[in-house]
């Protein structure tokens, strides 16, 4: 009989800006990393001698990155694990912490991601063995044939062709949501974009791969991010109910049987995987997607966000175009779905993404997101997608509420 979890609660978060690959000369993954490690530590007024254990992911770089990039922190002997899956390796790496944390192995984790990318579309690194996307690619290739195009972008496009085919779908409603995340990032000091767009030169940008424009498409990035997760013990120990923000649920899914079935493509990109993991997140939580305001959502490409909203449970199936009319994904809506413009605007350093995606929700519930703070947010859902495949789901809500209500009285007063 397994024994129950611990409660886990976020009390550190930090994170760079994310830019361009090699727009910084002095941005190596150490000193990216050594800046989001320090802002978290800041965040939660500890010292990285309290830190018990540490979970590092990045994607392209030698092994022992992790080490690397933690010992200008400390050199504490603390257990440190390099975390390498996709681009759901950030909330990988979070979700360890998590597990950590819950099953008693300790009190006082850190997850921190980073990368250092090649400019352009990703490309396989190893030519000389089996690629991990392989059957992906070959049931796109069967379904929907092959392009010259990313093929990234060929596996979210032909994904989006099957929702436009299968329920009329418009171009204009992926346009739209590229349109919604960049004018969200206008309000995000860490987005690698900061530019807002007529839905016309969305939809007249480069084409990419139909119906994907390139303003449609994320872009590569160098970047970090980090969190510091504690257990309930620890948090009251060290006073941070008042920034204590708990993961309700995290659940991680992989491919199943279905993304090979040459069904359609937007089972190859995730939908049953995002699907199943999400019903069991919120059962863990106790909650349904009514319960969310706001929603971190894996937007590497416009199509994968409008799919992504059925399989959420955000709106019914074939519901997603009805969805994004009414505006039920933007300010004023049901929920407000990537504040923090979303990797299509913020940018997608692989490693620290699912990180930073924990911070924007962090700062939403704390109610320190600034221009972009949705009013009246109580929980928050965050979605990381890797293909080959993983996924991550969580749902955080505030940890101690009246001690966040009585710290914002007393700052407020002091105002």
């Amino acid at each position: 009989m397994a024994l129950p979890l611990r409660r886990v609660f976020v009390v550190g978060v930090g994170m760079t800006k994310f830019e361009k690959p090699g727009r910084r000369k002095d941005f190596d993954y150490p000193q990216m990393a050594y800046e989001a490690g320090t802002k978290a530590l800041e965040d939660a007024g500890l010292r990285y001698e309290q830190i018990e254990q540490a979970c590092c992911g990045y994607v392209y770089g030698d092994t022992c990155c992790g080490q690397r990039a933690l010992y200008q922190l400390g050199l504490t002997g603390i257990p440190i694990y390099n975390v390498n899956n996709a681009c759901c390796t950030g909330s990988t790496a979070l979700y360890m912490a998590k597990n950590l944390i819950a099953g008693g192995m300790a009190d006082c984790v850190m997850a921190l991601g980073f990368e250092k990318m090649q400019r352009g579309s990703l490309q396989d690194q190893y030519s000389d063995r089996t690629s991990p996307f392989d059957k992906h690619n070959a049931i796109s290739t069967k379904l929907r044939g092959i392009d010259k195009a990313p093929f990234a972008a060929q596996l979210f496009g032909n994904g989006g062709r099957d929702h436009m085919d299968k329920y009329g779908t418009k171009p204009e409603h992926f346009a739209k949501i590229a349109w919604k995340n960049h004018k969200h990032s206008v309000n995000n000091p860490y987005s690698q974009f900061q530019d807002e767009y007529s839905l016309e030169q969305i939809m007249n940008s480069p084409m990419v791969y139909y119906p994907l424009t390139k303003l449609q498409c994320c872009p590569t990035s160098d970047g970090s991010a980090c969190v510091i997760l504690a257990s309930e013990e620890f948090v009251r120990k060290n006073r941070l109910e008042a920034q204590a923000v708990e993961i309700a649920a995290m659940e991680m899914g992989t491919d199943e049987p279905s993304v090979f079935s040459g069904e359609n493509v937007m089972k190859v990109i995730g939908y049953d995987m995002a699907k199943n993991t999400a019903k069991r997140a919120f059962k863990r939580a106790g909650m349904t997607p009514n319960d969310v305001q706001v929603v971190e959502l894996h937007d590497c490409f416009a199509a994968n966000e409008l799919v992504t909203y059925e399989a959420l449970g955000l709106c019914p199936e074939g519901g997603a175009a009805d969805f994004i009319d009414r505006g039920d994904n933007t300010y004023g809506g049901k929920y407000v779905i990537n504040p923090s413009g979303g990797l299509i605007s913020k940018g997608h350093p692989l490693g620290a993404t699912g990180l930073a995606q924990c911070s924007e929700l962090t700062w939403q519930l704390r109610g320190q997101a600034e221009k972009r703070q949705v009013p009246g947010v109580k929980a928050c859902l965050q979605h990381n997608l890797g293909l080959g495949g993983a996924v991550v789901i969580a749902i955080y809500r505030l940890g101690f509420p009246e001690a966040h209500r009585v710290h914002e009285m007393r700052a407020s007063a002091r105002l």
